[in-house]
């Protein structure tokens, strides 16, 4: 049975108002295209639903019947369809994200305070772990959507952009290459380093621009934590090569950074499964991470060219 809301309210428009021009108007529909809407409910129901004259419109048994079941019916829809709209409107809810410890530490402190104070109704949990298992987690619909290094090989997620982060040498202030005001990437061949380890997104992206540069360097040392590969640099272990959401150094430690030419840069990115529709709430927190791009990348600036104070 063929039969259209919009053809159900325009007969309750009629039989409310009785009459067609009335109705019409109410609904902003012309004459013409409330008696259409009326001859075709008709038609399908095959029942004479309006009795009409020349000066009044009058519902008929079987017209007066369905407009009692129909007021009933189309008002809880009504309801129903108000409280969605509410929900999208307020954003209510849980909303999930994934994020590695460094964005945990650098970013996700300023997003959740932003959530708290612009969507008080909505609770954002915190996955903190690393990056393979945040890609995991986005994948299997165990978060609505992460904030993570630019992932490889993830055609099956989308992504959009967030800030980018550039990397710099980490050294001992009475390393050589402490006293260059910038250092080439060739310039590191040779040098111990100390890295973060494989489950930082970071990593991948060191050793492939490692690579493309042709330097050749020994790993004295791999660690699961920034704080830790800056103590390990501190003691004489070795140089590092770390993204800016690394810092702040150590108070008041003996390093120095310093910027690595040619420039690169690693993209940190919003991720979510393609073709799924996020929740209402994730949808304004996913959207309101984007309208922070430029206070975010200013914390990146803030952090890189501002580092704690260091020691003399």
């Amino acid at each position: 049975m063929n039969i259209t809301l919009r053809q159900l309210r325009v007969f309750l428009a009629v039989a409310g108002e009785a009459g067609f021009s009335r109705a019409g108007e109410q609904l902003g529909l012309t004459q013409p295209a409330v008696s259409r809407a009326i001859r075709e409910l008709e038609s399908t129901l095959e029942l004479r639903l309006l009795d009409r004259t020349t000066r009044e419109v009058v519902l008929t048994e079987a017209g007066r019947q369905l407009q009692l079941k129909l007021e009933r019916v189309l008002g809880e829809l009504d309801e129903v369809l108000h409280s969605a709209r509410k929900q999208g409107e307020q954003a209510m809810g849980s909303v999930h994200v994934a994020s590695s410890p460094t964005l945990s530490a650098s970013l996700m402190p300023g997003i959740i305070a932003a959530c708290r104070q612009r969507y008080p109704q909505i609770q954002l949990h915190l996955h903190d772990q690393v990056q393979r298992l945040n890609v995991a987690a986005v994948r299997g619909g165990d978060v609505d959507f992460g904030l993570v290094v630019e992932p490889d090989g993830c055609d099956d997620l989308y992504q959009e952009t967030v800030l980018v982060d550039d990397f710099w040498l980490v050294c001992r202030q009475d390393h050589p290459l402490a006293a260059q005001a910038a250092v080439p990437w060739a310039a590191l061949s040779g040098q111990a380093l100390v890295l973060l380890d494989g489950s930082s997104g970071s990593r991948p992206l060191i050793d492939g621009m490692l690579r493309r540069y042709g330097v050749h360097c020994p790993v004295a040392q791999q660690l699961g934590h920034s704080q830790s590969v800056f103590r390990m640099v501190e003691a004489g272990i070795g140089v590092s090569v770390t993204p800016g959401l690394a810092l702040p150094l150590p108070q008041g430690s003996a390093l120095r950074l310093r910027p690595l030419l040619p420039r690169e840069s690693r993209r940190i990115v919003l991720i979510r499964r393609r073709n799924r529709t996020l929740s209402p709430a994730a949808e304004r927190l996913w959207q309101m991470v984007l309208a922070m791009r430029q206070p975010l990348q200013s914390l990146v600036y803030q952090l890189t060219h501002h580092p704690a104070k260091e020691s003399p």
